[in-house]
Order: structure tokens, then sequence, then C-alpha cells
């Protein structure tokens, strides 16, 4: 008879063992043909100045012995998502249940997240009141399939990763992700304690990317593209697990006006062939239909589950 115990997640001393079980598990499920969470997916919000940490705690693991067998966790504070080990499918709806009972609700709000495969899981959530929502779609490049040949735009160049200004980027991003919403990026080195999100913050997000990085990323992975200017214009943050094969796109922006003339699709492609060439077997995208309008050929799926 097996003996499972459980271990909340501890920032500090649990990062690898995360990382590990989510490379390994995915392995198994891309063998099997099924999906599994991307270990770039959670040590990228982990490392986020944007990510609310005050509940890492309720992040819970399933072991036999010393093997990690199950993981629940959250990235943002209404979406909890769930990782078993195949063989231990009778954990399924002593996980469900306790997602159910110690995560908490957010304005109404708890996602159960399910990639495609966890059937034992969804049935758990069944079970226990919840229904399918919706079904969220991601593309994403096979690379022993299909290709990306894009070009930078004449007018524009790359800057190389020793030579990358923090306020540039976050500036880059802050335009590309938030002025639209938030306002313009002022005031970037005053200190704030605001709970909203805020040029500093966004600051503070990448000068400690460049000074202390995630223990599995590598800045010069990524690629920020630049005007005649000087201006940083796009920005494409990348992860790679040689072990999956994976190059992990996480995030990806352009500045609106300067969208539409081919620089993210130029970004793209420089990740295309630097980790073709290191032998990658997926580069992931996104939701939007830009990825499949460049090449992207592969869809993968959530399938999102809330309380009936």
């Amino acid at each position: 008879m097996r003996t499972i115990r459980t271990k909340q997640f501890q920032v500090l001393t649990d990062i690898d063992m995360a990382w590990d079980f989510l490379v390994e598990m995915y392995n198994i499920a891309l063998s099997e043909g099924k999906e599994s969470i991307k270990a770039p997916f959670f040590e990228y919000a982990l490392t986020s100045a944007w990510m609310n940490k005050n509940y890492l705690y309720l992040s819970r693991f399933w072991l036999e012995e010393d093997l990690v067998v199950g993981f629940v966790f959250y990235e943002n504070l209404t979406d909890i998502y769930f990782v078993l080990r195949p063989g231990y499918e009778e954990l399924a709806e002593e996980m469900v249940v306790y997602a159910k009972d110690a995560f908490y609700e957010w304005n109404g709000e708890k996602n159960f997240m399910f990639s495609k495969g966890q059937k034992e899981l969804m049935e758990a959530a069944e079970k226990n009141g919840y229904r399918l929502a919706y079904i969220d779609k991601t593309h994403v490049l096979d690379m022993t399939k299909a290709e990306l040949n894009f070009e930078l735009p004449e007018g524009f160049h790359f800057v190389k990763p020793k030579d990358v200004d923090p306020v540039k980027l976050a500036r880059c991003t802050w335009k590309g992700f938030n002025e639209w919403e938030l306002g313009p990026f002022l005031d970037w080195d005053v200190p704030n304690d605001r709970s909203d999100w805020t040029p500093h913050k966004s600051y503070t997000d990448v000068i400690s990317n460049i000074m202390a990085p995630p223990p599995h990323f590598k800045d010069e992975y990524d690629v920020i593209i630049a005007n005649e200017e000087g201006d940083y214009v796009c920005y494409s943050g990348m992860w790679w697990v040689p072990e999956n094969g994976l190059a992990y796109m996480e995030p990806l922006c352009t500045i609106p006006e300067y969208a539409h003339r081919g620089l993210a699709a130029a970004a793209l492609t420089v990740h295309y062939r630097r980790f073709k060439e290191m032998g990658g077997k997926l580069l992931t995208g996104g939701g939007s239909e830009f990825y499949k309008k460049i090449g992207y050929d592969v869809e993968e799926y959530s399938w999102v589950y809330k309380k009936a």
C-alpha cells in the first residue's frame, strides 16, 4: 500500500523541486499525446513583481517518499493549476477537494485550470460541483515541421543583451501592456506601496530580472528591438528548457504606435532560428490569431472549470 504525504510549497527551498517535476511531467504528457503545465509558466509568475505571493503557502505537493507525484498551485489568485503523475490518479479527488477548500475565491472567482488528458481531475472537479465554463486556446510552433522567416524591417535594430537599458525596457513593456489603461510611464523611480500596478513596479520587475534573474532564466535569449532613435519598441522574453526541447516565450509586447510593422514576427524568428539550431522542438506563443497568421501550426487548450 502506498504511503502518500503532503508538503506545502516553500519558495526558498522548493523552486527546483517544482521545476524538475514540471519538466518531467511535460515530457511524459507529450509521450502520451497529452499536455501539461510548462515549467517556465510557474517560475515566470513566481519571480515576477505582478504576482501576489501572499498565498504561496497554499500551494501543495503530494509525495511518495521523496518522489513528487502531484502539485497544486496558483498563478494569479483566481486560477488554480493541477499536475498529477501518471499512475497516481487515485489522488485526483483529494487534490481537487484540497483546492476547493484551501484556495480563496476572489470577487467570486475561483477557476480550476486543466490540461489535455487530465480526465480524472476533470471528473473529480465535476463531482465536487464544478462545471466546464470555457476552453482557452494558445498557439505553439512545432519547430520540427514549421518555420518562421521574417526579417527585421528597415529602420530598426536588435539590442545586444549586455547593452540593455532597464529604464528603456520598462518603458517598452509599460507602453506595450499598460499605458492604454493605466496612463503614461511616469515616476518610475519613485518607490510606492500601492497595491495596483505602477511604473515603478514595472521598472522593479525589469531591474530585478537583470540583477537577480530567476534560477532557470537567461536574459541572453531575450530579443529587444529599438528604433533609429534608440527607443525600445518591441520585447520578447524567452526561457529555454533543453530537457523538453521547449522554447517558452514570455512575455511579448510591441508598443502600439509600432504595431503591425512585422517587429514581433521578426523577434520570434530570432527565437526560432536560435533554438532550432539548439535542438528545439516547440516554440510557444499565445492566444492571439497573430501567431497562426505567421505560421504557428499547433493549438493547445486549457479546460477552465468554475463552480456551478
